[in-house]
């Protein structure tokens, strides 16, 4: 079994497109991949710090720090393993910092992961070293969509008869009202499929003899027609990041996280079930105050922006 131990790693942090373009001070993104797995993780480094609240849901969620103030969220493939690399960029922040060890210069570091090792046959995972190469990597107004970072070996839809899957990756999009704006990014790693806004599946539980995409209850439904026994795969999880810079409460962030991590259950079908793991954090930089837009207006927006970065991936 190839493993991080007996071969030679190298990070890949470039990429060329597809990728999201747009303007969000306070904010800097870095990829990085392991190719042999292929594996990654992809880090949020808010140089300045900002407010976060994290809403988890499923029951099978892998997580670290789950603070409210974060100067970086690390997302990675990996299974639980793949938490190391949110150590790496914790290790690298510490180094930026000169090795300061006064309470104020702490970096604050949290992250989540997805299990990827379903459609590879190698050991591999985001480790120390390919956390401190993302975030070294980590630069403003660029995330890389698709089969990249934490997207690696994302796949969706495998319920029931569907337990490969199809490939996915990691969305995103923006969007901005006023002085208000909203970054969404998610990595699609789910049991459920991809739904449009018109109700259709795009992605996942595809029969490859019909060419047809069907709803969970279809295939409910075909699955007691035929005798079926497939249970759901076990490895699933989207985790989430929404980041804005309008000024909110801490309780009004955090029911901020709630409103849209639920209305992800539009984009995916279904969600948050005992076998994902999804997690969702809710960022602001806390830069603007935009009164003409209220935290439920606000969070209807955010709801779109991630259907869009659900869509993209």
């Amino acid at each position: 079994m190839i493993t991080n131990d007996n071969t030679s790693l190298v990070p890949k942090t470039t990429f060329e497109h597809p990728l999201l373009e747009f303007d969000f001070p306070g904010l800097q993104i870095g990829v990085a991949e392991y190719e042999a797995g292929p594996t990654g993780c992809t880090v949020f480094y808010f140089p300045g710090g900002a407010a976060t609240s994290i809403d988890i849901r499923g029951g099978s969620f892998g997580t670290i720090g789950n603070y409210e103030w974060n100067h970086a969220i690390c997302l990675a493939g990996g299974s639980l393993y793949g938490l190391e690399a949110a150590a790496g960029v914790s290790a690298e922040l510490f180094a930026a910092r000169g090795y300061s060890t006064k309470f104020t210069d702490i970096a604050l570091v949290s992250g989540a992961i997805i299990f990827d090792y379903g459609p590879r046959d190698n050991a591999i995972y985001p480790d120390k070293a390919l956390g401190r190469a993302a975030i070294q990597s980590a630069r403003a107004g660029v995330f890389p969509l698709g089969r990249h970072g934490a997207g690696c070996s994302a796949s969706v839809g495998k319920t029931f008869e569907y337990l490969h899957g199809e490939p996915s990756g990691q969305g995103g999009a923006y969007r901005h009202i006023g002085t208000t704006k909203i970054l969404a990014f998610s990595v699609v790693n789910a049991m459920g499929a991809i739904v449009n806004r018109q109700g259709m599946v795009v992605k996942g539980h595809l029969d490859p003899q019909t060419g047809k995409r069907y709803h969970a209850i279809d295939s409910l439904e075909r699955r007691q027609v035929h005798s079926d026994n497939a249970n759901p795969a076990q490895s699933n999880t989207t985790l989430t990041v929404v980041i804005t810079n309008q000024k909110m409460s801490s309780g009004a962030l955090r029911q901020f996280a709630r409103q849209v991590h639920t209305s992800m259950g539009r984009a995916i079908q279904p969600f948050q079930t005992v076998y994902d793991g999804d997690t969702f954090y809710a960022v602001t930089t806390n830069a603007v105050e935009n009164k003409a837009l209220n935290d439920i207006e606000l969070g209807i927006a955010a709801s779109e922006a991630v259907w869009d970065a659900v869509l993209s991936i």
